[in-house]
């Protein structure tokens, strides 16, 4: 049985800029402005991050025109390099990325989420599970529920964005001392380092676009909407990234920012007494919003695996009622509750999850090579400019990850050792495949 065919454009773009909004923007422009002091250098490392984005967009939407079904990034790499880059994928995508961000969004979603229901002596890993347990139920009962589901959260986080902003605007149109902000900085001795770290939150923040592609094969019309999802997806972000980062500083000083660690809290006080909490709750509907489209999104990754026979073939199950991979889901959430159960924070390794995730959304651009290359067939959509769009993603994103893995030390070795396990794995996969 087929997955059905529901999301329509407005709810794969709520749901490429839901996956994107979760935690980072209230926390990372902090980290931004203590490795980069310099307002002026922040906001365009910013801008430069949503242009990649935009540009990674563009080059996805050809991608996703030219395979339109459920799997996103799985599908291109398997189409272009093979069963085994596609499946290594996945398996970064199970044992990392995916689920090592759901455990930690979930922690850190409970850490916000207690203290304001006055719950604080609950076990927080058992809160967390439940947090993506209720989550992934609602999901599985259908992506119409899913994506009413992501249009209210998101909707509802960006009103809490909105009033960040305004609040910003508001105290900048009213101080003159605000009006010397730009004016003020000296450029830091090593631009160069506090740029490349300051991509770490950037492309931290404004990942997740790319998971509209997910849905492909249960989008309306998905030749047309999911390039359409992610190219407004991306740039609604970004204006969005900009004008809430420029409202912190407005709102902050430069050392009360760098010292931070609730930069969006801090940011709102300063004109409303109230505003640490107002906040919090906006954290938490965001983050929750957030929980939600990932466990919607990543686990058709695992479903096509399965079904291409690469992967656990439970996996690949389909719900007869709701339609949607419900054991896919289910064994997501599992791993993800593990993780939390016997690690219980996965801040440290925040870095680590962007790190990997770039190496494989860079290896996914490099396939467009490839297709216009050896399958130059029509397609619904043609990036612009080519190849310079994608050649440009390319040449950021292989810069990030070269640089950063270079700094990473204990994690790169870990990542490398879990991607090297996943091949005995491929190849047990496919022995039991041809028998």
């Amino acid at each position: 049985m087929n997955v059905k065919e529901k999301l329509s454009l407005s709810g794969l773009t709520m749901i490429a800029i839901g996956a994107c909004i979760g935690s980072g923007i209230f926390v990372t422009p902090a980290q931004s402005m203590a490795a980069l002091p310099h307002h002026g250098l922040v906001l365009i490392t910013w801008l430069i991050g949503g242009v990649i984005s935009c540009l990674g967009a563009l080059s996805f939407s050809e991608l996703g025109a030219r395979y339109p079904k459920s799997g996103g990034v799985y599908v291109y790499l398997k189409e272009a390099y093979g069963e085994l880059t596609g499946f290594l994928y996945g398996w970064i995508i199970l044992l990392i990325v995916n689920t090592g961000a759901l455990a930690a969004l979930s922690i850190t979603l409970v850490d916000y989420a207690l203290p304001l229901l006055k719950m604080e002596n609950i076990n927080k890993n058992f809160a967390a599970i439940f947090v993506i347990w209720i989550l992934t139920l609602i999901n599985i009962f259908g992506v119409q529920i899913s994506e009413i589901f992501s249009k209210v959260f998101t909707g509802l986080k960006l009103i809490a964005i909105i009033c960040i902003i305004l609040a910003g605007w508001y105290y900048f149109a009213n101080s003159g001392e605000s009006s010397e902000l730009f004016l003020t900085d000296n450029i830091p001795p090593d631009p160069i380092q506090g740029i490349f770290i300051t991509f770490i939150g950037v492309f931290w923040s404004m990942g997740g676009w790319h998971h509209a592609t997910y849905l492909s094969g249960e989008a309306d019309n998905p030749q047309k909407t999911v390039p359409k999802a992610m190219i407004y997806g991306t740039l609604i972000v970004t204006i969005v990234y900009l004008l809430v980062i420029m409202s912190y500083m407005f709102l902050l000083d430069t050392g009360s920012m760098m010292e931070s660690k609730r930069v969006a809290s801090d940011a709102l006080t300063v004109v409303w007494k109230w505003g640490a909490t107002f906040v919090s709750y906006s954290i938490v509907i965001s983050i929750l919003g957030t929980i939600g489209i990932y466990t919607m999104t990543a686990p058709r990754i695992y479903f096509a695996m399965a079904r291409d026979k690469i992967f656990f073939p439970f996996l690949a199950d389909i719900s007869p009622k709701f339609g949607t991979p419900w054991k896919a889901m289910i064994f997501q959430s599992v791993w993800a509750s593990v993780l939390i159960l016997f690690w219980g924070s996965f801040i440290k390794v925040i870095t680590f999850v962007t790190f990997m995730d770039i190496v494989f959304m860079a290896l996914a651009c490099s396939t467009l090579f490839y297709f216009r290359w050896r399958k130059n067939e029509e397609s619904t959509f043609r990036v612009p400019l080519y190849p310079i769009v994608p050649m440009l993603y390319l040449l950021v994103t292989l810069g990030f990850v070269f640089y950063t893995g270079s700094q990473l030390g204990e994690e790169s070795i870990v990542g490398i050792t879990i991607l090297v396990l996943g091949v005995p794995f491929y190849y047990i996969f496919q022995h039991k495949k041809k028998k």
